[in-house]
């Protein structure tokens, strides 16, 4: 599983016209699922986001995880994370999860992120076309794959 991670003081997703996630500070989330990924993934990528220390403490330092802050997570599919760029200029995404397959763990790593949010988490619709707007804080910016782990 693959996550970008952003550091927002607001951030929503609309579809069609109508918003159905919205939040304040907190973690605008983009999660694909490759082939292959497991229940494991899945754990290890929500632990390794809920504990990100990427937010200040009093004396200005990255110090704090979401949940010391209070702050609130929004969650989007996004399976054109695992796009491969190697021939030609077309993406190719033979590498991202079949929505079979995707399913399951993406609701699985909702479920599995909101206790260690303390939050109920936001989130997108799965497959949907989502406009996702953000005002990134800092701003930060991290990408975390559950394959490279080092």
């Amino acid at each position: 599983m693959r996550a970008v991670v952003q550091r927002v003081s607001e951030a929503a997703v609309t579809i069609a016209g109508g918003v159905v996630g919205r939040i304040g500070p907190g973690l605008a989330l983009l999660v694909g699922v490759e082939q292959g990924d497991t229940a494991e993934d899945v754990a290890w990528l929500a632990a390794k986001i809920a504990r990100l220390r990427i937010f200040a403490d009093d004396d200005g330092q990255m110090n704090r995880d979401v949940r010391e802050i209070g702050g609130e997570a929004l969650v989007v599919s996004q399976f054109t994370l695992h796009a491969s760029t190697r021939k030609g200029n077309r993406p190719g995404f033979a590498a991202a999860a079949r929505p079979d397959d995707a399913i399951p763990l993406y609701e699985l790593f909702l479920a599995t992120l909101e206790p260690l949010v303390g939050r109920p988490v936001r989130r997108g619709v799965f497959g949907a076309d989502m406009q996702v707007s953000l005002v990134n804080d800092g701003p930060v910016t991290i990408v975390i794959d559950s394959r490279r782990r080092e």
